[in-house]
């Protein structure tokens, strides 16, 4: 009886060590992995407050308080500056508003890789993150490992020693989502290093509670939260632009 228990221990820390060490092969593969990891637990709603900061070529810097909200998937809500301005974004299944005074001045298509592979990966499909991945240039196929920061990723979109190409890097023990390349929207002729950083856990999730932006290893962005709330509840409206000026989540 002893030596059938200690076999069932051991095939059982056994299957936990080839769970955990998955043999992912490609960027499908990560996707999945991160999805099926946290998807039963991974927080809907998220609000913060978040100190931007510019740093701008001169030495001089610009701070700026902006209030987020997110909804997974798809669905991300910025107020820039107090809620009586009524500026600010909105980025709802790849399109983006922008608000100014409470008023629609424009609208794009844009696909914000930093929302689907923080956030969106974990509360919808992998299938369906694959294909915005893949759409936006992200070759899937292309997969390989680093240490970064101590912590071994997975590496997806590029060649070992290749950083001029779009790819994301992701904790391999953890499946959190660490760092992107992709060419910057203001100049797409630079390619921009984008970091997040200080993760903790959060309402069955987690959170990056610092992002930093690098060009040319010279940090140019970054945004620090506080005020962070998991699972807060929204009004449905939140994220509708005609009714922007009257559905402010945050108390500035």
């Amino acid at each position: 009886m002893r030596m059938l228990r200690l076999t069932l221990a051991l095939v059982i820390v056994f299957s936990a060590i080839l769970a955990h060490a998955q043999n992912l092969r490609s960027g499908d593969d990560v996707l999945r992995a991160m999805h099926d990891r946290y998807t039963k637990s991974w927080y809907e709603t998220l609000t913060f407050t978040q100190k931007s900061t510019t740093y701008n070529a001169d030495g001089t810097t610009k701070v700026e308080t902006w209030y987020e909200a997110v909804k997974a998937p798809g669905r991300l809500r910025i107020d820039i500056g107090t809620a009586a301005d009524n500026n600010g974004y909105l980025m709802v299944d790849g399109t983006l508003t922008i608000m100014k005074a409470g008023k629609e001045s424009g609208t794009k298509p844009l696909e914000n890789m930093l929302l689907v592979l923080g956030f969106d990966v974990y509360r919808q499909p992998s299938e369906k993150t694959a294909d915005i991945a893949k759409a936006e240039g992200y070759d899937l196929k292309k997969i390989h490992e680093e240490t970064w920061e101590g912590q071994p990723v997975y590496v997806v979109g590029a060649e070992k020693g290749d950083l001029q190409s779009k790819q994301f890097w992701v904790d391999k023990n953890r499946l959190l989502f660490m760092r992107l390349f992709e060419p910057s929207q203001k100049d797409p002729k630079q390619f921009q290093d984008i970091r997040f950083e200080d993760y903790r856990e959060l309402a069955g999730g987690w959170v990056a509670a610092r992002v930093e932006v690098y060009v040319d290893n010279k940090k140019t962005f970054s945004e620090e939260y506080s005020d962070i709330r998991g699972n807060p509840k929204l009004d449905p409206n939140t994220f509708d632009p005609n009714q922007f000026t009257s559905t402010h989540w945050e108390k500035p």
